[in-house]
């Protein structure tokens, strides 16, 4: 991770040199999967909370990281590709506490949550993060037909103001537009403080 962000520092600075080549081309966007450490590079971050049903749900996080490779961001994942089954959900297993600890600050640093309730799942601790997170203005979700308690997930969002979308491509076009307007307001407040 530290070579590619050397790498992304290095395009920056040599955009600057070209003209405005790194405004016209902004860093690729990198995947942090749970449990490596968190980034602090500044970059706007979109945590991808959703239905992975211990590895039974689609892969959906990998369509939406390679949807939005060209934005520039941090993408969060918490599907783990060595998570192992036998793992107790107690908190005295230590891999599972480090797994749920991790999701917990990964939501809390994210700038985006980024939901998908995938039909035919369950998704219990996709409920609980809605719950955690419906009132911090962070949240997008897509809740499509066929999920199990799609009422209290449009009930739940529309009572606490969360734009919602039917399907996964309207949910990564609505993050798209989060992202450009959360770039937009930092480079105003930059602008407006006197600083880069």
């Amino acid at each position: 991770m530290k070579a590619l962000l050397m790498f992304s520092a290095m395009a920056l600075s040599g955009g600057a040199v070209a003209g405005d080549t790194a405004a016209a081309n902004p860093p690729r966007s990198i995947t942090i999967q749970s449990p490596n450490p968190l980034p602090d590079d500044g970059r706007i971050s979109v945590f991808l909370a959703g239905s992975i049903d211990m590895g039974g749900s689609v892969d959906w996080q990998a369509q939406v990281a390679r949807e939005l490779a060209d934005e520039g961001v941090v993408l969060l994942n918490p599907r783990r590709d060595d998570w192992n089954p036998a793992w107790k959900p107690s908190a005295e297993e230590p891999e599972f506490r480090r797994q749920v600890e991790w999701e917990l600050a990964a939501l809390q640093r994210a700038d985006v949550i980024a939901m998908y309730f995938a039909p035919g799942s369950q998704s219990p601790v996709t409920l609980l993060e809605l719950g955690l997170h419906a009132g911090s203005g962070k949240l997008l979700l897509a809740c499509p037909d066929g999920f199990w308690r799609k009422g209290n997930v449009d009930i739940t969002a529309d009572r606490y103001h969360v734009p919602r979308f039917d399907s996964l491509p309207a949910l990564v076009a609505a993050v798209r537009e989060r992202v450009e307007r959360l770039r937009r307001a930092r480079a105003g407040g930059a602008a407006g403080t006197g600083r880069g």
